[in-house]
């Protein structure tokens, strides 16, 4: 299940992870978005309502619903909602899956950076199976396997260079925590989407300084978390300020890039 955000932190989201970060997957996501004029939109875990405007925008008549475990990030998504003026939209918060929705009801169903816990994505897969109408289309933009490994070589090295065994397997581990295109478009067939594509497009993002990269609000409140999660390590804090102070070091005289594999899938269902 995503992370539930208090108020700052979704206020945080919107401001500064939406446009630098988020933008990343829903634009990927928008370029295989099959438009249509009508159409009734499930936007699973949708934090702050984003790309929510941009999907009406290639409508002239619909529905989007968006739910999302983090209260103040609905409200936040009410609020930009109730100024869309060409769909109707309606945003609620929700614990678990399945869902309360109604099945076979939407014609489209989209989820942006969902979570790299294979279960709990297997999981949102299936509730869009649930959810959409036959010939219907699913689409999820995620970080793909790759992403981040400039962190993770940083700590392969603090292992290595401070005899870290647990630290130095839970890197192999989370080397390879993330799907490919090809486990990606399994997990997709798995659920019983005959048409899968996969589109795979490489960016980096740049940060000034190693604590610019740490304090930076997409590290704190989306890559960071799942990294730790993926390492299964109870005492991140020195790896991590090792992290910082070898991105200093070896990035004094240029920005650290920080590569991101995005990745968005595309299913549909033939039935």
């Amino acid at each position: 299940m995503l992370q539930r955000l208090g108020p700052s932190d979704a206020a945080v989201l919107e401001t500064f992870v939406v446009p630098r970060y988020l933008s990343l997957f829903g634009e990927a996501a928008l370029d295989m978005f099959l438009s249509s004029t009508a159409a009734a939109v499930v936007h699973l875990g949708c934090r702050t309502g984003y790309p929510d405007e941009l999907i009406a925008d290639r409508l002239t008549s619909g529905s989007i619903v968006g739910l999302d475990p983090s209260p103040p990030a609905i409200e936040l998504a009410r609020t930009k909602g109730a100024l869309i003026p060409s769909v109707s939209t309606d945003y609620e918060v929700f614990t678990t899956y399945p869902t309360a929705l109604t099945p076979r009801s939407f014609t489209h169903g989209l989820a942006l950076h969902p979570s790299i816990v294979l279960e709990e994505r297997q999981a949102l897969v299936a509730e869009m199976a649930r959810l959409i109408v036959p010939r219907g289309q699913v689409l999820l933009s995620m970080p793909m396997r790759g992403s981040f490994q400039e962190i993770i070589d940083l700590l392969r090295e603090y292992a290595l260079k401070f005899d870290a065994t647990e630290m130095g397997k839970a890197t192999e581990v989370a080397s390879l925590a993330r799907p490919t295109v090809e486990g990606l478009t399994e997990e997709l067939q798995l659920a019983g989407f005959d048409e899968v594509d996969v589109d795979l497009r490489p960016v980096s993002l740049a940060f000034q300084s190693g604590r610019d990269m740490m304090e930076d609000p997409i590290l704190r409140l989306l890559v960071l978390p799942e990294l730790i999660a993926t390492l299964g390590i109870d005492d991140i804090d020195r790896p991590m300020q090792y992290v910082e102070q070898a991105i200093n070091r070896y990035w004094s005289e240029e920005p650290f890039e920080l590569t991101i594999n995005v990745g968005c899938a595309s299913g549909r269902r033939v039935e």
